[in-house]
């Protein structure tokens, strides 16, 4: 079973910048996708962004130049560099990692709330 553990999420000004962190730890052999969802109440969840083992990327349209995925894998490590951030940014952040094949691992989420 995979563990995940989220960080960096935060109050910050419109125009400024977060990084979230995310460590999965457990009984892993070599961790597939990884990713970040966010939600905002009463709306339908949305992908931000995944990644690969072998770094392939992919963004919400929403979010494309703004925010850089990456991924340490060494350390089963997933981050996301927000910049520019937008009030309508404003959700609760999820990561998720893929090991096995098919099975999908959750952190708890962190709140990342934009100030206009």
């Amino acid at each position: 079973q995979v563990q995940l553990v989220e960080s960096g999420g935060g109050l910050v000004q419109a125009g400024g910048s977060l990084r979230l962190s995310c460590a999965a730890s457990g009984s892993i052999f070599s961790i597939y996708d990884m990713g970040w969802y966010r939600q905002v109440p009463g709306k339908q969840r949305e992908l931000v962004a995944d990644i690969t083992s072998g770094g392939t990327t992919n963004y919400a349209d929403s979010v494309k130049g703004r925010f850089t995925i990456s991924r340490d894998n060494a350390k089963n490590t997933v981050f996301l560099q927000m910049n520019s951030l937008k009030p309508e940014d404003t959700a609760a952040y999820t990561c998720y990692a893929e090991w096995p094949r098919w099975v999908h691992s959750w952190g708890p989420g962190t709140q990342v709330t934009v100030s206009s």
